[in-house]
């Protein structure tokens, strides 16, 4: 098997694309409008996948939860937990938690995206032989 897409729901669609296109720099594949179903949805492009949005027409939100363990979350994978820390702070996101760190396993921190779908930027530190 192979990922094909996440999903994630957003009240917004112009400013959902100005988080994950203007400030995490995805690449937007389509965006188009399914009057059938009452839905806006747009597919990004990621590296092992892709992204969908998906905004209910005429609808709101639930509340969503901001707690640990922060579930549901899209997790990213980061070559340089530092340089993703800085794109962080010079675009303005919210630092929901972290960094972490599980020393020689991995680091962590968390965002979140306007809706308040968790994003969590992992880097791997083990090198397997």
């Amino acid at each position: 098997m192979k990922l094909d897409h996440v999903a994630l729901q957003v009240a917004d669609m112009d400013r959902a694309l100005e988080f994950y296109v203007g400030a995490l720099g995805m690449k937007l594949i389509s965006r188009q409008v399914n009057e059938a179903h009452r839905e806006e949805y747009v597919f990004l492009e990621l590296d092992g996948g892709r992204v969908e949005l998906i905004r209910h027409i005429g609808g709101s939100l639930p509340a969503r939860s901001l707690t640990p363990p922060y579930c549901p979350h899209l997790a990213l994978t980061t070559e340089d937990m530092e340089a993703s820390l800085s794109l962080i702070r010079e675009r303005g996101l919210p630092l929901l938690a972290g960094p972490f760190e599980i020393a020689g396993e991995e680091r962590w921190v968390y965002t979140h995206d306007p809706d308040h779908n968790v994003i969590e930027f992992m880097q791997w530190l083990r090198v397997d032989s």
